[in-house]
C-alpha cells in the first residue's frame, strides 16, 4: 500500500482541497450575486425615501435594471470561468498546452516556455472576449452607456494584446531566468524585478501607453481650469498636466483619475464627467481625489501590493519545488516548462483561495472613501461633493439599494445612502465655510 505521505497521496488531497476551495468559493459568490440582484428587485418599485425629491421612480428603475442585468451576466461569465479553470487544471488542457509546446524543435526549445505562457493566456482571453462583447454592445447598449464601435473595440483588444505582449513576455522571461540561475531566493530577487517593473509602467503609462488608446488634450482655459488650478496651489499639490480625455468614444460613464507619478504625474478629466457636472462639482471631485493622495492612501495601497506580492512570490518559491502541486492540478511538467508551469499555476489557482480576502480589501478601500470624502468636504463644503456623488449615481444608473453583504465583500466604494448621507449630515452639522482651509 502506497504511503500516505507519497507524492500521490499528496496530490490527490491537494486535488480535492482545490476542488473544493474553487466549488466553494463559487458557489458562495452566485449566492451573493443572487442576493444583490434579488435585493435590488425587491425594491425596485420606489425610489428610498432619501433620495425621492432628487432621483425619479424611472431613474431608480433603470438603476435596478442595469444592475439586475450586470447580475445575471457576471453569474454565467463566473461560471464560464470556474469550468474553464477546471478544464485547464484537473482535466488536462494545461498538459495539452504543454505537449503542443513540446512540438517546437529541439533547437527552439528555449521558446517553449514562452509560448505556453503565450498558449494558456491567450486562449483564457479568448474565453473570456465574449463576454466583453455581450457587456459593451448587449448590456451597455441596451441601457445607453456604449459609444464604441465594434472596430473600436476591436481595435482596443489587439493593441491591448501587443501592450501586455511588449510589457509581459520580458517580464517573464527576466522571474524565468532568475528561477532557473539564481538559486533558492530567486523569489526576492524576482519581486525586486517585479518592482521596477511597476515603477517603470508607472512613468511610462501616461505619455506612451494611455495614448494609443484615447487622445488627451489640455484642459482648456476657462472657469473650471481656473478653479482647478486655484484647489492645486491650496493645497500644494503640483501637477505635470491638466488633460480631457474622450472617454466619450467609448462610453456614457464619467470619471477623472490621477496617473504617473513625480513630474509624468497628470490628473485627467474625461469629457462625460466635464458634461455632467458643474464647476463647484467637479471641483469637490478633485478634492476628493487630493484627498486620497494627502492622506497618503497611494502610498499605504502600494506598500500593502508590494508586501502582498512578496508573500504571494515567497510562497510561489515554495510551492515550485513541491510535486503534488503539478500533479494535484493535473499537470506533469518537463525541465523545460516546469518553471513556467508552476509560475501560470500560481497565477490561476491563487484568485480561488484569495476571495476569502476580498471583504478586508472592500472595507479598507470603503474606509479611504469615507476618509477622502471627509478631507474634501472640510475643503470644498459637503454640499458639492454630494451634489457630484448623485449625479455621477444616477448618470451611471448606479443603484441605491444594494445588498449589504454583497457590497461588504464587494464594493470598493461605499453605497450611495451610506457616503451621501454622511456628507449632508455633515453639511446640517457644520455649514460650509468659504475659506475652509485643507487638513493637516
Amino acid at each position: 500500500m502506497p504511503d500516505a505521505h507519497s507524492p500521490g497521496a499528496a496530490a490527490i488531497a491537494f486535488t480535492l482541497f482545490f476542488l473544493s476551495a474553487l466549488i466553494g468559493s463559487t458557489l458562495l459568490r452566485l449566492w451573493l450575486a443572487g442576493r444583490q440582484v434579488r435585493h435590488v428587485a425587491r425594491y425596485r418599485s420606489s425610489v428610498p425615501a432619501a433620495f425621492a425629491d432628487r432621483i425619479t421612480l424611472a431613474q431608480h428603475q433603470r438603476a435596478a435594471d442595469y444592475t439586475a442585468a450586470r447580475g445575471h451576466l457576471g453569474i454565467l461569465e463566473m461560471l464560464t470561468q470556474a469550468a474553464w479553470l477546471i478544464v485547464l487544471t484537473v482535466l488536462g488542457g494545461f498538459q495539452f498546452f504543454i505537449a503542443v509546446s513540446g512540438l517546437l524543435p529541439e533547437a527552439l526549445s528555449w521558446i517553449r516556455p514562452l509560448l505556453l505562457l503565450v498558449l494558456v493566456s491567450a486562449t483564457s482571453a479568448l474565453i473570456d472576449m465574449p463576454f466583453a462583447w455581450w457587456r459593451q454592445f448587449r448590456l451597455e447598449q441596451r441601457f445607453g452607456f456604449n459609444r464604441m464601435t465594434p472596430a473600436l473595440f476591436i481595435a482596443d483588444a489587439l493593441k491591448g494584446a501587443l501592450v501586455m505582449t511588449l510589457l509581459g513576455l520580458p517580464l517573464a522571461a527576466a522571474v524565468l531566468a532568475l528561477m532557473n540561475a539564481a538559486g533558492p531566493l530567486w523569489w526576492l530577487w524576482a519581486w525586486c524585478v517585479w518592482m521596477a517593473f511597476n515603477v517603470m509602467v508607472l512613468l511610462v503609462y501616461p505619455t506612451l501607453i494611455a495614448p494609443l488608446f484615447n487622445r488627451f488634450e489640455p484642459l482648456p482655459q476657462g472657469e473650471i481650469r481656473a478653479r482647478v488650478e486655484q484647489l492645486l496651489a491650496r493645497t500644494g499639490f503640483a501637477a505635470g498636466g491638466l488633460f480631457v480625455m474622450d472617454g466619450s468614444r467609448r462610453s456614457a460613464h464619467g470619471n477623472a483619475y490621477f496617473t504617473g507619478f513625480g513630474r509624468s504625474r497628470r490628473i485627467v478629466f474625461f469629457d462625460t464627467l466635464l458634461n455632467q457636472l458643474n464647476a463647484d462639482e467637479i471641483e469637490a471631485v478633485l478634492a476628493h481625489e487630493l484627498g486620497h493622495f494627502r492622506l497618503k492612501h497611494l502610498v499605504k495601497r502600494l506598500v500593502m501590493m508590494s508586501a502582498a506580492s512578496l508573500a504571494a512570490l515567497a510562497l510561489l518559491g515554495w510551492l515550485s519545488d513541491q510535486t503534488w502541486f503539478y500533479e494535484g492540478l493535473g499537470v506533469a511538467p518537463d525541465a523545460v516548462t516546469r518553471n513556467v508551469s508552476a509560475l501560470l499555476l500560481f497565477m490561476l489557482v491563487v484568485p480561488v483561495f484569495g476571495f476569502l480576502l476580498a471583504p478586508l480589501g472592500s472595507w479598507l478601500s470603503r474606509r479611504d472613501e469615507f476618509a477622502a470624502d471627509a478631507w474634501a468636504a472640510a475643503l470644498t463644503g459637503p454640499q458639492p461633493l454630494a451634489s457630484a456623488l448623485l449625479k455621477l449615481y444616477q448618470d451611471n444608473a448606479a443603484t441605491l439599494t444594494p445588498d449589504s453583504l454583497y457590497s461588504a465583500v464587494y464594493d470598493s466604494h461605499p453605497p450611495a445612502p451610506q457616503r451621501i448621507g454622511r456628507l449632508l449630515a455633515a453639511g446640517a452639522a457644520q455649514p460650509r465655510q468659504a475659506t475652509a482651509s485643507a487638513p493637516a
